[in-house]
């Protein structure tokens, strides 16, 4: 079994309050927590306006699924997300 942990962190330039930074980063766990082999969830910065971090923690028997999974999130979330991508991590667990 491989896993992969995936931080990322978000610059929400311009945001004004919490409900506009909830508001422009909805549907991320909606999106990618319905993966059988993903979980995800807001990790810091949750009562910050313009920033936010998300981890997504992959697995699966291959390295080479788990990294094409993280690797489509991450591109899925520069095209999809009102927000900029200003730090992403990758951490291998096992």
């Amino acid at each position: 079994m491989k896993v992969c942990l995936l931080q990322i962190d978000f610059y929400l330039g311009g945001c004004r309050s919490l409900k506009e930074k909830r508001h422009r980063l909805k549907g991320i766990r909606d999106r990618f927590g319905r993966a059988a082999n993903v979980a995800v969830c807001e990790s810091h910065h949750q009562d910050v306006h313009q920033r936010a971090q998300w981890t997504f923690v992959a697995s699966a028997a291959s390295s080479d699924v788990v990294e094409k999974t993280l690797m489509e999130i991450e591109r899925n979330l520069q095209y999809s997300v009102d927000a900029e991508l200003i730090n992403v991590q990758r951490e291998w667990l096992i």
